[in-house]
């Protein structure tokens, strides 16, 4: 039986702060490494380092995997749709900076809530909430819109903004398969070692088919790069992540994660001298508003009620 996820509550919003203080950070260091290691290399390498400290960590606890039980078929969609989304990204970053990955990239809660949304009744959500959806949706428009007036995103940067809304597509499609199969009671390492190893095994291929397997050269940057992936964000990073998606509402979770951007826009200006619009201030006022109307107003009623 599927147990009673919980509304969010300060532990899990001062959590998820966190990660997306961390997740703003991996675009710019993909970005960072590149000139030494291709960015598509860098994903699969990680997650092949990330893969082996989640194994090690479980047989450590003592915690069986089970992953040729019952969500075999989930975990390796989940593992597809997990090597998908950091296709997008590694090739996007290619062709369009760490800021703007960072914001089509996180549009992927607006795709796990519609998901959720038509599966899940549980997961429903008010119409209340959907205007904060659109208006946190709105503010990541907005804090990029200074690109668009400028006609910044055309040729290759478009193909790469394009990459990461589609990268945003599967993380949310991921999402949804994690809360609507047998992965939604699994443990989470089960969960991520699903993505991890079926990750690691078809970027390495990706990288091995466009030619980008062989540059790998492994400068200090490089190196920093790589542990801070496989160790900060593959390992311990998604482990919390599917902590979550284990204990509280997915929907309200995802929504949160709108805050992603605006660290990502801000480590990308303060570590790479990209280029930021005054549209961005703008924007991150409403993408917090929208957080507010989503998880916020729940939480108040019931402080209110108490």
């Amino acid at each position: 039986m599927t147990s009673q996820r919980q509304p969010v509550d300060g532990s899990a919003l001062g959590l998820m702060v966190l990660l997306c203080a961390l997740w703003g950070l991996q675009q710019v260091a993909i970005k960072l490494a590149a000139p030494d290691v291709a960015p598509i290399m860098q994903v699969a390498l990680r997650s092949g380092l990330s893969a082996a400290l989640v194994a090690g960590w479980a047989r450590w606890r003592g915690q069986p995997l089970g992953l040729l039980g019952p969500t075999l078929r989930a975990g390796l969609l989940a593992g597809a749709l997990f090597s998908g989304e950091f296709l997008f990204v590694a090739e996007g970053l290619r062709h369009t900076t760490a800021s703007h990955m960072a914001v089509f990239l996180y549009t992927s809660p607006a795709f796990t809530a519609l998901g959720l949304h038509l599966t899940l009744r549980a997961e429903r959500l008010s119409p209340v909430q959907w205007l904060g959806i659109g208006v946190a949706f709105g503010g990541i428009a907005l804090a990029f819109g200074g690109g668009l007036a400028s006609g910044g995103l055309a040729g290759p940067a478009l193909l790469g903004d394009l990459l990461g809304v589609l990268a945003g597509v599967a993380w949310g499609a991921t999402t949804v398969v994690v809360r609507t199969s047998a992965l939604s009671e699994a443990p989470p390492a089960t969960t991520l070692l699903y993505q991890l190893l079926v990750g690691a095994a078809l970027l390495l291929l990706a990288a091995l088919l466009t030619g980008q397997a062989g540059r790998v050269t492994l400068t200090p940057v490089a190196w920093g790069s790589l542990l801070f992936q496989g160790v900060v964000i593959s390992f311990a990073s998604y482990l919390a992540w599917f902590w979550l998606l284990r204990r509280y509402l997915a929907s309200r979770i995802s929504v949160f994660s709108f805050m992603t951007p605006l660290f990502g826009v801000t480590f990308g200006v303060l570590l790479l001298g990209e280029p930021v619009t005054p549209a961005f201030g703008g924007g991150a006022l409403l993408v917090l508003l929208g957080i507010t109307l989503v998880s916020g107003a729940g939480l108040l009623r019931r402080r209110a009620a108490a």
